[in-house]
């Protein structure tokens, strides 16, 4: 890994204010060595829990398992403070675990604005989940957002049972000043279309006195809209699931001891205009007696600091095995000659090799606006989302047949 401080952030972004940011060139020094269609592969790390749901008979456990990993899709984020490649206009990526039960395709379906289209299938046939993300981020003068614009579908074919919800909002802390840091925030709303069973998640922003950071909290009702349980835990640790009764109770003994607490000691406010502190993490979740762990993240490889914090997962998805190159097409982010130069730590290469490519894609565009050629993507197609009625980008099949001609040169 490389260091950012002689880098002059402000001097990028002082103009960006409010501003989005998806045509503002970044220094490589910024960047992981990874491709945003990598990133959004790291929502498959935790499958087990989608065949856990495709193996359970009552529908709320089920929606217990999805929201399970509805949260474990987004935990890779924790520290990784690095910004994935913006993937070029046709770039590909695949992967196939055959240990985790699936396989999964992704293609940039759009330059401006960048979108990002996956379908990844059970090897089995128990599921298919799909989505098409658009990645909004804005800058706010210390820190960077990003809205992760899009829906993502999973289907459970064996019970016939649609899914779908959105990502939270992501922040970077601390971009020009001080150690970079990162929350995640919103309202995710999993909504099961063939039973009327729904799922919110509240993730929670730290709060002035960070004791809200990384919490996450919500509840499942039933299409009555009776709570049937409530969901607690935080996306960088575990999620556990408790009946909503003793939730309620453990609730109302916690606040009579909050109550005495803050009488005793009035917590003190600080400034610091330079920048947003981390705020200390209040150590784990606290477990309310008679709850049902959902979920726990796994531990990160000991040199992970050094890696751009790569989980296990993350660290494979760049490698090429060997006869791996003689079947991808070529427009697979593994071949990417940027990101591969960065991986192997040659800062100066890959930042010839990103000018280079981003120009080619530039002139590429530029032909085809003088002869009026649209682009045309090869394994998407945009249409309606059958579930949400929506603007989705979806699979067309055949990428698996391993016929790639006549596909862009865009490396």
């Amino acid at each position: 890994m490389f260091s950012r401080n002689t880098i002059s952030v402000w001097g990028i972004l002082k103009k960006c204010i409010g501003l989005e940011l998806s045509k503002i060139t970044m220094p490589i020094v910024f960047n992981e060595p990874l491709s945003f269609l990598q990133r959004i592969t790291e929502y498959m790390e935790h499958t087990y829990l989608i065949n856990k749901a495709c193996s359970l008979s009552d529908s709320i456990d089920r929606m217990q398992a999805v929201a399970a990993f509805a949260v474990s899709a987004v935990a890779s984020q924790w520290d990784r403070t690095g910004k994935p490649f913006n993937p070029l206009l046709g770039e590909t990526y695949e992967l196939t675990r055959e240990e985790q039960g699936f396989r999964l395709v992704s293609e940039q379906v759009s330059h401006h604005p960048p979108v990002s289209a996956f379908h990844a299938e059970s090897l089995v046939g128990d599921f298919v989940f799909h989505g098409s993300i658009y990645p909004k981020l804005k800058f706010w003068g210390k820190s960077v957002e990003a809205e992760p614009k899009g829906t993502i579908t999973l289907e459970l074919l064996k019970h016939n049972e649609v899914y779908t919800w959105s990502n939270p909002y992501c922040c970077v802390h601390n971009v020009i000043l001080g150690k970079l840091w990162i929350e995640q925030y919103g309202t995710v709303e999993i909504v099961n279309h063939s039973t009327g069973d729904k799922c919110v998640l509240n993730f929670k922003p730290c709060g002035m006195f960070g004791k809200e950071l990384h919490r996450v909290e919500g509840y499942i009702q039933d299409k009555s809209k009776k709570k049937r349980c409530v969901i607690y835990g935080k996306w960088t640790e575990c999620m556990w699931s408790v009946d909503p009764q003793v939730y309620d109770s453990n609730k109302k003994t916690e606040k009579k001891g909050d109550n005495k607490k803050h009488k005793q000691e009035e917590p003190e406010g600080a400034e610091n205009d330079d920048a947003d502190d981390m705020p200390e993490v209040q150590e784990t979740v606290s477990v309310i007696p008679g709850s049902t762990l959902l979920w726990r993240i796994a531990s990160r490889p000991p040199h992970s600091a050094m890696m751009y914090n790569f989980t296990n997962f993350a660290m494979s998805l760049n490698e090429l095995e060997p006869g791996m190159e003689a079947l991808l097409p070529p427009t697979d982010c593994r071949l990417r000659p940027d990101i591969r130069a960065m991986e192997t730590g040659n800062m100066d290469e890959a930042s010839q090799q990103k000018e280079r490519l981003e120009e080619k894609q530039r002139a590429a565009r530029k032909e085809r606006a003088k002869s009026d050629e649209e682009w045309s993507t090869r394994w998407f197609q945009l249409g309606t989302n059958p579930y949400t009625g929506c603007q989705d980008w979806l699979y067309t099949g055949g990428y698996f047949n391993r016929n790639y001609t006549d596909l862009p040169s865009i490396y």
